[in-house]
């Protein structure tokens, strides 16, 4: 899965190029989300009180927004644009380091095509993906940390100003928590996305062979039969990530206001400004989403772990060389 790309000269300039230059576009991104949250703090502070300031102030501000915008809109489409190619060019490397095993083999792997097919093209995707936000995440935190922990110093809580970096520490532990939570709550979805996936394979695989004869495949009964199989294993899936659904829904809801609340005594009490407690929102808003990567990409994550453990069969038994 990995060595087709990363360590086959035909793909080094794919592989380890093309992901450098995703490396240094997250990374001016990242600059520039940490200009714009240093811009929320005045912009805020303006429209706290607006008869103090003249209106040609409030359109600096937006012209200045605009100025850091506009390169981040242009930069992101560029980045995503050639993610995706980045993802297929992986995709085209698998299935033709894949090929010449499966075809000198006589190994039966059941879904043999799809796993060729669709799983390289998945698996290639969702890593491409979770890798760049993967990225995206440590040099977000590496660039807000510092922000949020000096941030920090205006807490007014008793039980948390006393404390160096509070907001930090509020952020990790309650993500740290989440991921717990969260690996109990779907222990469960894996091993149904794999068996979802298998009975996947076999209502295509009839179909497949139904194109060139229908007398013996795809017939009514076997079809119906299959797609029972289908119907009982998504309704099964359904009401696991139901469940799941709504423990994330309540932790993504609950973590909008702790910002709030842990700043809303020193607002209310004129230590600091609207504009300063934006600036906090904001800032707690990227250290928390980088710390909760994982539990905010746990259906993802979950999908991966059943295609790989499908390609890791695969390769096993068409005598594919193991990565060391």
């Amino acid at each position: 899965m990995l060595r087709s790309f990363f360590l086959n000269k035909k793909w080094l300039l794919w592989s380890w190029g093309g992901g450098l230059f995703l490396i240094l576009s997250l990374l001016i991104q990242v600059t520039i989300t940490v200009k714009i949250n240093e811009w929320y703090k005045g912009f805020y502070d303006i429209l706290q009180k607006p008869t103090e300031n003249d209106i040609s102030v409030f359109w600096d501000k937006i012209f200045e927004f605009i100025y850091l915008a506009m390169p981040y809109v242009i930069l992101a489409t560029l980045t995503a644009y050639f993610t995706r190619l980045y993802a297929f060019r992986w995709r085209e490397a698998m299935t033709f380091d894949y090929i010449p095993y499966w075809t000198s083999g006589r190994a039966k792997v059941e879904g043999s095509a799809q796993r060729i097919q669709e799983d390289t093209m998945r698996f290639a995707k969702i890593v491409e993906s979770l890798g760049l936000q993967i990225v995206r995440a440590i040099m977000t935190l590496i660039a807000f940390t510092p922000i949020l922990w000096g941030l920090s110093e205006k807490v007014e809580i008793d039980f948390l100003k006393n404390i160096p970096g509070s907001l930090v520490w509020i952020a990790f532990a309650t993500s740290l928590g989440s991921l717990l939570i969260s690996w109990f709550v779907g222990i469960k979805l894996p091993g149904l996305e794999y068996n979802n996936q298998k009975v996947e394979a076999k209502f295509r695989k009839e179909l497949v062979y139904g194109e060139d004869d229908r007398d013996n495949y795809a017939k009514p009964d076997t079809v119906f039969q299959l797609f029972t199989g289908i119907k009982f294993n998504y309704h099964r899936l359904f009401l696991h990530y139901g469940y799941f659904d709504i423990w994330i829904n309540i932790y993504d809801q609950f973590m909008v206001i702790v910002p709030y609340l842990v700043m809303a005594p020193g607002l209310f009490t004129g230590a600091i400004t609207l504009g300063f407690v934006i600036q906090v929102s904001n800032a707690f808003s990227r250290v928390h989403s980088s710390f909760s990567l994982f539990t905010q990409n746990w259906t993802t994550i979950t999908e991966l772990r059943s295609i790989y453990k499908r390609l890791h069969e695969f390769e096993t038994a068409i005598g594919y060389k193991k990565i060391a």
